[in-house]
């Protein structure tokens, strides 16, 4: 679990003679200003070669350390649709030139950022790029050892004003969420993600209580105990609930409630996923991943007066003799009689009983705020592309959650798109018969249906009782939905891709930082 942290650096000859470094990397913006010995080096170097302005490229040069500069540009910063994500982009390329080159110590130097306020992240952003670069999955460290995979140690970062310790925090929580996002379901089953979170929690202020009573579980999570019916015949495949509760020093002024999902593989059920569909569905963990990421940032920062709540549902959803079938009608914990609409549907029955109990739990609490994160609908990822949507329900839209994430989102290099749940998909998940109080889903692709990612939202609010606690009760609850289907890996590569632990560095940054 372990990276090497940023180590700051304030003046640029004292660091080049130091010697504990072995290239400087450079993220360049157009016009940069540099220390002379540098600005000559690079001007040379561009008599030479053109791709200087916009590629990222390894100089020899004896005005960096180890004779090896990588200077990575991040091209157009002017236009419009530019963002601070040209940084993010120059540092992650940079990482991988310099770790192939050998650099083991590199030290980052970010320059000619422009003075607007979309840029004024820009060294946070190339770092935490820089470390998404490096990021090497967890089965590869485990087989062949943390060095010979991510061989860097060191990682020097010149600058006056980056707050390193909150870095380091954001890239500890975002490589836990890549680590339980990315790996195959065998090495991350149900109880092994809740080792991982007992690990990653041992010796800070978060508490970790596994719920792995199947009884227990049958009783308080029947939604969720559903979906893993036909996981329980394989042992190493039974589900459970992760709890993780921090409470920060002082008077509370402010509630957060997560709940993730965490299908840690996903056939579809009795609706089985065919044609290819299954692979990378060890990823459908994503949206756990990210929670259990985010409290490991909060863990380390440790802010006050926060008190934050998480439950994450570890579950298999498996295809065999005890599936449950799409007709079933199954009762939530909120007591909302739920029919079933298809199996690969799944995501969503989980997050029902997690929300649920958050609900309560959110009843007296001090400012409350609930947010359920999944990779729930290839809808998300066709209507928005590489982004998270975030769906709010009324108290959360008066409170402008979304409007929040979207203006932090741009600046922290982790963006957003805002939808809304309306009226249509209330009716949409309407009951059909005095059997049941609501329905799951329709029996198509979420990418085929229109507002196939806004009215899961609306199923959700339902079957955990929180449409009891809108604008019109007595006790408003804001909640927000946030669908990582399309930002939860990159490119949108469910099956090679590396994890991108979006959005934990919105999260941060929205409450943190």
């Amino acid at each position: 679990m372990a990276f090497a942290k940023p180590q700051r650096e304030t003046d640029f000859q004292a660091a080049l003679e130091s010697g504990q470094y072995d290239a400087l990397i450079l993220i360049h913006g157009p016009g940069a200003e540099l220390p002379g010995s540098l600005a000559e080096a690079l001007a040379d170097y561009g008599r030479l070669d053109a791709r200087l302005a916009s590629g990222c490229l390894l100089i020899p040069t004896q005005a960096a350390p180890g004779g090896r500069l990588v200077a990575a540009a991040t091209g157009s910063l002017k236009r419009d649709f530019d963002d601070v994500r040209r940084f993010y982009d120059a540092g992650k390329k940079a990482a991988a030139l310099a770790r192939d080159a050998g650099a083991t110590k590199p030290l980052l130097l970010v320059a000619g950022i422009p003075a607007e306020a979309r840029y004024e992240q820009a060294e946070l952003v190339a770092l935490l790029g820089f470390y998404q670069g490096l990021w090497q999955p967890l089965e590869a460290r485990e087989a062949l050892g943390e060095e010979a995979v991510e061989p860097v140690a060191l990682v020097g970062v010149l600058s006056e004003s980056l707050d390193i310790d909150a870095a380091a925090a954001i890239e500890a929580g975002r490589r836990a969420g890549r680590d339980l996002c990315g790996t195959e379901p065998e090495r991350m089953a149900p109880l092994k993600f809740a080792e991982y979170c007992e690990q990653l929690f041992a010796g800070t202020d978060v508490k970790v209580s596994v719920l792995r009573d199947t009884d227990r579980l049958k009783r308080d999570y029947p939604l969720l105990m559903a979906v893993a019916r036909a996981s329980l015949v394989v042992e190493r495949h039974v589900p459970c609930v992760i709890r993780l509760e921090y409470e920060g020093e002082g008077e509370i002024e402010k509630t957060l409630l997560f709940a993730g999902k965490g299908l840690t593989y996903d056939t579809g059920g009795a609706d089985l996923k065919v044609g290819g569909h299954m692979a990378g569905m060890s990823r459908d963990k994503g949206g756990a991943a990210a929670v259990a990421g985010f409290m490991k940032t909060l863990a380390l920062l440790k802010p006050k007066g926060i008190k934050a709540i998480a439950e994450i549902g570890a579950v298999r959803n498996s295809i065999g003799s005890d599936s449950f079938v799409p007709d079933e009608i199954i009762p939530s914990h909120a007591g909302v009689r739920v029919r079933i609409g298809n199996t690969d549907a799944e995501g969503r029955l989980v997050l029902a009983d997690l929300l649920s109990h958050l609900r309560e739990d959110a009843v007296d609490a001090v400012e409350p705020e609930i947010f359920s994160i999944a990779t729930l609908t290839g809808h998300a990822a066709r209507a928005v592309g590489p982004y998270t949507a975030v769906v709010e329900n009324g108290p959360a839209r008066e409170l402008r959650t979304g409007a929040t994430f979207s203006m932090l989102g741009d600046r922290y290099g982790d963006p957003f798109e805002i939808s809304r749940v309306r009226r249509e998909d209330y009716d949409f998940i309407a009951p059909r018969t005095k059997a049941d109080d609501v329905l799951s889903c329709n029996n198509a692709p979420s990418s085929v249906t229109p507002r196939g990612h806004q009215f899961p939202m609306a199923f959700l609010d339902v079957a955990a009782g929180l449409d009891k606690h809108g604008l019109d009760s007595a006790k408003p609850i804001p909640y927000s939905h946030l669908d990582i289907a399309g930002s939860g890996v990159e490119g949108g590569d469910w099956q090679h891709g590396s994890p991108s632990a979006a959005p934990v560095i919105t999260l941060a940054a929205s409450y943190l930082l």
